[in-house]
């Protein structure tokens, strides 16, 4: 009886698992090698982020779906905007014409390019982004976003349209610096630099360039 119920309870486990067949390999090599790439570039680890990012877009290319490829090079481009690295996202704009709407509409978003753009395609939290810069009242919108790198991109974002509150800048610095981002803590501890000297406070312009000394040494070899 023992050694039927096992033959049983086998049975029913590969008539599950052939019910529910894994998803393709293509999707768990494209979303972990996209993650490597996002982590390994605000990291400033160039060569591994290349790697990366190339593994991801074959992974995705192998569909034969632009769409696929489209949301790949518009993460790349978030990436950057959270670094304060901007371009017209040439990549995603050679394949936009297969993007979804959604896609499109964050593209313009990371862009600027703002007038008529519809909020409501945008991810979530982003659309209060959106609000709270068109309304102009110099509060902060970072603190409430809880996924770092897209508390990043929207601060990159702000940035860009000169719309950034000056408690959103440290936010950024912060964001960064909790998750060991070397690449746009310098970046955002250089703004805050400029900021402390043109406002003649000498000794927060001391602080802030004894951790841009830091944060951009090079690691010792061990």
């Amino acid at each position: 009886m023992k050694t039927i119920c096992l033959a049983a309870l086998s049975a029913a486990f590969l008539a599950a698992c052939a019910s529910n067949p894994p998803p393709p390999a293509w999707k768990g090599n494209a979303g972990s090698a996209l993650a490597s790439f996002s982590d390994a570039y605000l990291r400033g680890e160039s060569g591994i982020a290349a790697t990366e990012f190339a593994r991801a877009r074959a992974e995705m290319a192998s569909t034969g779906r632009p769409d696929l490829v489209a949301h790949a090079e518009l993460v790349r481009c978030a990436t950057r905007v959270a670094s304060l690295e901007y371009d017209s996202c040439p990549a995603f704009e050679a394949l936009a014409q297969d993007a979804t709407p959604a896609e499109r509409a964050y593209a313009a978003y990371l862009g600027g390019r703002w007038d008529g753009l519809d909020a409501t395609l945008l991810p979530e939290q982003h659309r209060a982004v959106l609000a709270a810069a068109r309304a102009s009242d110099g509060k902060s919108v970072l603190a409430p976003i809880a996924d770092p790198l897209a508390r990043l991109v929207a601060a990159g974002v702000l940035m860009r349209q000169a719309r950034i509150a000056p408690a959103d800048i440290v936010v950024a610095a912060d964001t960064a610096s909790e998750q060991g981002w070397r690449r746009p803590l310098l970046t955002w501890l250089g703004v805050s630099l400029k900021r402390a000297r043109a406002a003649g406070d000498t000794v927060e312009a001391a602080r802030l360039q004894r951790r841009i000394d830091l944060a951009g040494a090079t690691p010792p070899v061990p």
